[in-house]
């Protein structure tokens, strides 16, 4: 799943192309499921959800594009023949992308073939990264006033995608329940202790993925950073030595900034927005390198992986001390 890093990524690399860009149409193949919130994939309760989105959406200008945990937030002002704040309040509107466990999303030029319902890359495309096997499943493709389209890609048709009213954002069921940004100034070693201590007989592998506790860590970047700290995955959190905290605090940091120094991470089928294959994978110490010798300098142990909370753990069993 694309976590911090990789939405960092593509959040950066969207901003840089669409603030000021209209939204000509919208296309998508996703609008027949059978889910139990209103997006895309719509709910048995509302088969007319992606009408009502196509309507809001098509006209729209873009006015920015920012991160919230694993969300991207397509912020859009709405076509309006009304005029006064109020009104401009209301035509603000966001379209909200969780990319879930296989989606990206790239820019370029596309063609639809109307046959077969599917999009490639326009034979006018210079970007052959885009015809990347993996970039190939597009389920959502704007049209952008540029000629150009905004697509998203998925393997498996999880990603969801909705629309809400900006001024109700942080108050919506899609993030009112998250946890702070790792990353922000505000965010300090004591907070951090603080987050933590809310689940104090969790294991604090499962804890740093509680996007409730805090919002963006997943799978990768919390071996990697319990990695640094020499901290077991199935250690509980009280049994943690406080001394460690500091370090664990950094790791986070460090991880994190290196991740999006990297671009992401694409062990998997995560691609940036021109369809590439991002670096993060090449820096691993412990993340699917089980059976490889631990890269601790004068550590001899051997990394392990271990099925975790639905999930898999990577971790040295030697300079990763289990606290429980």
């Amino acid at each position: 799943m694309p976590e911090l890093p990789e939405v960092h990524t593509t959040v950066s690399g969207l901003q840089k192309t669409l603030p000021g860009l209209r939204i000509i149409d919208v296309w998508t193949d996703l609008a027949n499921g059978n889910h139990t919130s209103p997006h895309l994939k719509t709910s048995h309760k509302d088969k007319n959800f992606f009408a009502l989105f196509k309507k809001h959406v098509v006209g729209a200008k873009v006015i920015s594009v920012t991160r919230r945990a694993k969300n991207i937030l397509i912020h859009i002002e709405t076509a309006s023949t009304k005029t006064g704040a109020k009104n401009y309040l209301k035509n603000q509107k966001t379209i909200l992308i969780h990319m879930k466990m296989t989606g990206h999303m790239m820019v370029g030029k596309y063609v639809l073939d109307t046959k077969k319902k599917e999009w490639t890359p326009s034979p006018t495309e210079k970007n052959n990264a885009l015809r990347d096997p993996y970039n190939r499943f597009l389920h959502v493709v704007f049209t952008l006033s540029n000629g150009k389209h905004v697509v998203l890609s998925d393997v498996r048709k999880f990603a969801k995608m909705t629309l809400v009213d900006t001024a109700d954002l942080a108050t919506s069921i899609h993030l009112k329940h998250l946890g702070p940004e790792p990353l922000d100034k505000s965010f300090t070693e004591k907070i951090f202790v603080e987050r933590l201590m809310e689940k104090p007989r969790g294991k604090i592998k499962i804890v740093l993925l509680d996007q409730t506790v805090i919002a963006g860590i997943g799978n990768i970047y919390s071996d990697e950073m319990l990695f640094l700290a020499g901290i077991h995955p199935f250690s509980i959190v009280e049994k943690i030595p406080k001394k460690l905290m500091p370090i664990l605090y950094k790791g986070m940091i460090t991880v994190l900034k290196k991740g999006i120094d990297f671009g992401g991470d694409s062990t998997s089928d995560y691609r940036d927005i021109t369809g590439n294959r991002v670096k993060f994978q090449s820096a691993h110490n412990v993340y699917r390198r089980a059976g490889k010798p631990c890269p601790k300098r004068g550590c001899k142990g051997t990394i392990e992986k271990l099925p975790f909370g639905g999930r898999s753990a990577h971790f040295c069993p030697v300079h990763q001390k289990l606290y429980s």
